[in-house]
């Protein structure tokens, strides 16, 4: 069907409309007269607006990405404190287990 669009023989022949279908675009003066011009804006520009859509974007990223690491260095944080409680009590426990032993081995010696 849309092949026989762009035959040659389809588009030799001559658009023929009615007038009565066209519109007509005119408008009066009194129209005319109440048209206000629309506000000079100026115009941001593609450089302009790129320059600032790349800052906006790359301080919205920095800014995530800086407490996004913000959070992860908090519990590294936490567990690397937690880690270091642990092995604060089991060297006080091996402390411990270590002078009882010694209080065990003088004993003996003052038996024998």
């Amino acid at each position: 069907m849309a092949s026989r669009l762009f035959s040659p023989a389809v588009r030799m022949r001559p658009f023929s409309a009615p007038v009565s279908t066209f519109r007509s675009f005119h408008s009066s003066s009194r129209m005319l007269a109440d048209a206000t011009p629309l506000p000079v804006r100026k115009p941001v520009g593609a450089f302009r607006g790129g320059l600032f859509g790349f800052l906006l974007g790359s301080t919205l990223a920095g800014a995530g990405v800086y407490y996004y690491i913000l959070e992860e260095y908090k519990v590294s944080n936490e567990l690397l404190t937690e880690d270091i409680y642990t092995l604060q009590s089991s060297v006080q426990r091996v402390h411990t287990y270590v002078q009882s032993l010694e209080e065990k081995i003088i004993e003996l010696e003052k038996k024998k």
